[in-house]
């Protein structure tokens, strides 16, 4: 080590750290990384307000088809009856006795009916009573199950009503290819029931939560909240998993505002309805109001940055619903609105309806000419509450669906498969392998050089002709094995679990 080379490397040293403090960069060089890495974070910054518009429309629909079964059921359950009893009056102009949706209704009531006098055989006092004996662990346990467990049974639910619709309203010249009216109907009057009693301890165990005296049960459930955002952030999805994962959160939150509902309602009782037990009860509420919006917000933020998904896909998801009314209101509708919200959301009205009568029922004693009166006055509330909501409701979807240039869609000429095959699979129409094609670009014009057909499957799921870059239908179905089959929003009628692919 002479001399020479310690002063080199003293003058070596001064000069690297010369050249790190006046050392620059010009970020122009890389414009188009950073100018997207800044539409990142105004694409984050957008998500609150398009998911809020989004939860907004949609916690509407959920109530319209909600208020439905209380308001206009009734009403039309009472109108089939008149009809089936004032039929020899008029005589047989046709063969139906009834329409398919008066014998829908009138299955519908019938279902409410016979599940909320069973429902007088469930003790809501014993059962909080021994989920309030249990350990906060075990609770947690059982809260998490009951989640698990409503998503199971709410997407056969469905299944199980439509199976019944179809086998009372199916043509009596067709072969029969079921088991009968009857086992449909015990298996849906099953299945309502043991939804209701999932709900009620669901509604059970939250309300032992409101009512411990640490708060600690409320705590931990609001916590596990948080873990949905690890079990869906780091997952790949695709726009249409992201759809069905927006009706889930819709369908969750509205159902935990009627939950919410049930647990305040039975509080009030206990407490003889004095107002400022509701002040005692409103910061829980709004904790757990809150926790599933923060919730909410921060998931698809970051799904959507992941994913490289814009804030206006979510315009297009209320496109999609909105399309659901307006097209319901059709001559040619081929179902009615509440069971579309049903198989779009996974939301069954029926369920959920049973327990907040047999609440109600519980809580409020109506004695009295006054009480019957008052009874009377909040169903014709009710009933004009439900006329405006959906009077609004369709006037907003008109709006959206034109935004969305789907007008086309709604007057294209509607083709019945045969039954028991899907529509992909008619002769003359499409080959089997040709029953996945659909819009690719939903909310997009279709071309006019192309024929536009909707073909309404069994499954209601709409199909249309691919696009024209695919020269032959009648192409080999080894080729179009390896294609990736992308799914139009409007097919996405079936709820999900999980946020798996689809394709």
């Amino acid at each position: 080590h002479s001399p020479l080379n310690t002063c080199y490397i003293n003058l070596s040293l001064l000069r690297f750290i010369s050249a790190e403090l006046t050392r620059g960069y010009f970020l122009e060089h890389n414009e188009a990384k950073y100018t997207e890495r800044r539409e990142r974070v105004y694409t984050c910054m957008r998500i609150p307000k398009e998911l809020e518009k989004l939860m907004f429309f949609g916690i509407f629909l959920c109530l319209d088809a909600f208020l439905y079964v209380f308001t206009l059921l009734p009403l039309r359950v009472f109108l089939a009856m008149f009809r089936f009893i004032t039929l020899p009056c008029y005589g047989l102009r046709d063969r139906r006795l009834l329409q398919p949706a008066q014998v829908c209704d009138m299955l519908k009531g019938v279902i409410l009916v016979i599940c909320y006098f069973m429902m007088h055989y469930v003790d809501y006092s014993m059962m909080y009573h021994l989920i309030r004996g249990q350990s906060v662990i075990k609770l947690y346990i059982i809260y998490n199950m009951l989640e698990v467990a409503d998503r199971l049974i709410s997407s056969f639910g469905q299944d199980i009503l439509d199976a019944l619709y179809w086998t009372a309203t199916e043509p009596k010249e067709r072969k029969r290819a079921h088991i009968g009216v009857i086992p449909h109907f015990f298996m849906a009057v099953l299945y309502v029931f043991l939804h209701a009693i999932l709900i009620m301890v669901q509604a059970t165990t939250l309300n032992v939560a409101f009512n411990s005296h640490n708060k600690s049960l409320l705590t931990i459930m609001m916590s596990n909240n948080f873990v949905e955002i690890k079990g869906s952030v780091f997952k790949k999805f695709e726009k249409n998993n992201l759809f069905q994962m927006s009706n889930s959160d819709i369908k969750e939150r509205f159902t935990n505002y009627v939950l919410l509902l049930i647990v305040c309602l039975r509080n009030m009782e206990q407490f003889s309805w004095n107002p400022d037990h509701l002040w005692v009860l409103f910061p829980d509420v709004c904790m757990v109001v809150a926790s599933e919006i923060a919730v909410d917000i921060v998931k698809h933020a970051f799904i959507t940055k992941f994913n490289d998904i814009t804030a206006d896909v979510y315009s297009e998801y209320r496109a999609s619903l909105a399309f659901d009314l307006v097209s319901s209101r059709q001559k040619n509708a081929y179902t009615d609105y509440s069971d579309s919200v049903s198989r779009r959301m996974g939301f069954i009205p029926l369920p959920l309806a049973v327990l907040l009568i047999r609440v109600v029922t519980s809580s409020i004693k109506v004695q009295g000419v006054l009480a019957y009166v008052c009874v009377v006055l909040f169903y014709c509330g009710l009933i004009s509450l439900k006329v405006l909501n959906s009077i609004v409701l369709l006037g907003k979807s008109c709006q959206y669906v034109k935004e969305a240039k789907m007008e086309e869609k709604l007057f294209n000429p509607v083709l019945t498969a045969t039954p028991g095959k899907p529509a992909g699979k008619q002769q003359g129409t499409y080959k089997s392998t040709q029953g996945k094609a659909s819009f690719t670009n939903q909310p997009m014009h279709q071309k006019e050089n192309m024929p536009s057909l909707l073909v309404t499957s069994n499954s209601d799921q709409f199909l249309t002709t691919p696009d024209g870059e695919e020269k032959d239908i009648s192409q080999d179905s080894s080729e179009l094995k390896h294609r990736s089959a992308k799914k139009d929003l409007l097919e996405i009628d079936r709820f999900t679990i999980c946020g798996n692919r689809i394709d």
